[in-house]
């Protein structure tokens, strides 16, 4: 329905002895000309009319000259332009979950059975989430006839140790629900180049990501959502963690590529009473493994929204930077028969956390798990040991800037 303005009827033409009438004039003597309408009655109707909408009965022509005039002197303020909507971050943010240690058997003599088909079955529940990533700590590799372990002489302690599974073996971490794998740790070359190429080809041909050779930036589309993922570690072939400048200067060419950069990253010393976080070069026989604070500190610097660490066998403390969440170690998660299960070096867990598309951080929850058995297989901890860890090392370790973590798991920022 179109509305259309009232026409105005035709006035005859003034003559100078009669003056043309305004429109009030008009109104008032339509008023007067009703039956029963005196004249004190129809200047009361006259102001009403007036005083509801003088512009109802104003022609077009003098609707144009009515206008307000502000009072001489008197300040005028300029009415606001409405104020454009904004984008919900939140409209853009995504979920990412991640695990430490990943290891799933040694081939020949020490495989699940059936194969390590339903290996992952009774964690499987606890992965799911927008991008799901995972440590993997050993090549997936048929015998390349190139381990890193010389065979141990009768009586000498074994201080090397190297594990591989075969290429079938990736179809596993498809079936647990994995996207993306970090193969920068100390046992992505156990067996060789030849086997760390090998592991590449086995997650290329079940359709998962991976991430972690030297100037590697692995970018996914998440929900439309860029992610970078990047992984460091102390030793020859990964991006190096030892570098701090060149760990920089990758981490902001990822930067450039993406919305969203994630570190993953093998720092720290291992063992039992590892579990601190203290400033420092941290070295494990012998070796340099990394200053995990300067190292977290250095990348977000430089554009990461994210740290996920391993390496120490343990899980360690959690605490925010400028914003972004630093998970020093996730511990173990797969055993494989291979690694330790003895106290908290079978506690791991799942982390999950969801930022927004600037990387800003929306929330975090953190999910206990155990291993054990002879093929260390991963399953949710009742107990919630690691969840108690983490939470008393963020206390001992970060102060103010420590994670605050729920009873029930649920991590925030700190009160700032």
């Amino acid at each position: 329905m179109s509305i259309h303005p009232l026409s105005r009827p035709d006035t005859p033409a003034s003559s100078p002895e009669t003056p043309p009438r305004s429109t009030m004039d008009r109104v008032f003597a339509s008023l007067r000309a009703r039956p029963g309408v005196s004249a004190a009655g129809a200047i009361v109707l006259l102001v009403t009319v007036v005083g509801l909408g003088f512009s109802a009965v104003t022609s077009p022509a003098e609707a144009v000259t009515a206008q307000w005039h502000a009072p001489e002197g008197a300040a005028v303020t300029p009415t606001a332009a409405p104020a454009e909507p904004t984008a919900d971050p939140a409209a853009n943010a995504i979920s990412m979950s991640a695990t430490g240690d990943i290891i799933m058997g040694d081939a020949p003599q020490d495989l699940p059975p059936n194969g390590g088909k339903g290996y992952f079955d009774k964690i499987k529940p606890l992965l799911p989430a927008d991008l799901v990533m995972g440590n993997l700590e050993q090549p997936i590799t048929d015998e390349t006839g190139t381990g890193k372990c010389p065979a141990p002489k009768p009586g000498e302690p074994v201080n090397c140790h190297q594990f591989r599974v075969p290429p079938s073996y990736a179809k596993h971490l498809v079936d647990a629900g994995f996207d993306l794998l970090n193969t920068a740790n100390n046992h992505s070359r156990d067996y060789g180049s030849t086997g760390f190429t090998n592991t590449q080809k086995a997650l290329d041909a079940a359709g998962l990501k991976h991430t972690g050779a030297t100037n590697q930036i692995t970018v996914v589309d998440v929900k439309g959502v860029k992610v970078a993922v990047l992984g460091f570690s102390s030793y020859a072939g990964n991006n190096s963690l030892l570098n701090l400048t060149s760990a920089k200067k990758v981490v902001a060419k990822a930067a450039e590529q993406a919305d969203l950069v994630v570190v993953q990253v093998h720092m720290g010393a291992e063992g039992a009473e590892k579990s601190h976080v203290r400033p420092g070069t941290e070295n494990f026989l012998g070796e340099n493994r990394g200053n995990p604070h300067a190292f977290s500190r250095a990348v977000i610097d430089a554009g990461a929204d994210l740290i996920i660490g391993h390496g120490p066998h343990v899980v360690r403390g959690m605490e925010f930077y400028k914003g972004r969440l630093i998970a020093y170690s996730l511990g173990n998660f797969a055993g494989g028969g291979q690694l330790r299960s003895e106290g908290r070096l079978g506690w791991g867990g799942v982390l999950k956390v969801t930022l927004n598309k600037d990387g800003s951080f929306v929330s975090g929850q953190f999910q206990s798990t155990i291993f054990s058995g002879a093929h260390g297989v991963p399953q949710p901890d009742t107990k919630d040991r690691a969840l108690g860890l983490i939470t008393q090392m963020t206390k001992d370790d970060f102060g103010k800037s420590g994670a605050v973590l729920s009873a029930d798991g649920a991590i925030s920022s700190p009160a700032t």
